[in-house]
């Protein structure tokens, strides 16, 4: 009887191992699929993006970011700035404040002592938001320092009537025509031997462009 009771303890036994052994093999496999499921569930979700079409004759309005100037800029040196306000396509913000802009120098003038105005001319050929960076077409701009052509004729009139009053005093009225024509001459002397005013635009200096072309960007969604 003995050995018939010790093979049934230690089926018994071996029972009760299977059955601990499923019970923990199961409470694994649950433990598992519920650190799965939490993992789904607090897993960051993908942002959705698409894409919108900027359509040309939109207005950029911008300020400076670099200095640029008829007297030391050159063709094709660097101009940069950034939007002063969003641009916004149905109610969506297509590009923010601040999206930096960069261009170039098309084309300079120096003060001339004849000519007498400055220009610079310039347009902006690419733009950066995020991490992104497109190619645009705009409007060229072009700032031209103001005429003196009042201030020259001033000039000149000046040095006319000095002279006749100086040569009216030293020879009647031969001296005086004599003495306007001397004058004249030295007044227009002043004027093509003073150079006009320089075109300078330093940083925060307005500046304003529209697109020529339509600019598709891609806008991020949570």
């Amino acid at each position: 009887m003995k050995p018939l009771l010790i093979l049934e303890l230690g089926a018994a036994l071996a029972a009760a191992a299977c059955g601990t052994m499923a019970s923990d093999t199961t409470d694994t496999k649950l433990a598992a699929e519920k650190a799965a499921a939490a993992h789904v569930l607090i897993a960051p979700t993908r942002p959705v993006s698409r894409e919108v079409t900027i359509p040309s004759g939109t207005t950029l309005a911008m300020v400076l970011t670099n200095s640029i100037a008829s007297d030391t800029s050159a063709v094709e040196d660097v101009v940069t700035a950034e939007l002063t306000a969003p641009i916004s396509i149905d109610g969506r913000e297509a590009l923010p404040a601040g999206t930096r802009l960069t261009g170039v120098v098309t084309a300079v003038d120096t003060s001339d002592r004849i000519k007498g105005r400055a220009m610079i001319a310039f347009h902006f050929t690419s733009l950066s938001t995020g991490d992104q960076r497109y190619a645009l077409q705009s409007l060229p701009l072009s700032h031209v320092a103001p005429a003196t052509k009042g201030e020259d004729a001033t000039k000149i009139g000046i040095g006319a009537g000095a002279g006749a009053v100086i040569g009216g005093v030293l020879g009647g009225k031969k001296g005086a025509a004599e003495g306007a024509a001397i004058g004249g001459g030295a007044g227009t002397g002043v004027v093509l031997a003073t150079k006009g005013p320089e075109v300078r635009l330093r940083p925060g200096a307005d500046v304003t462009t529209h697109l020529t072309a339509p600019l598709t960007v891609r806008v991020g969604r949570s």
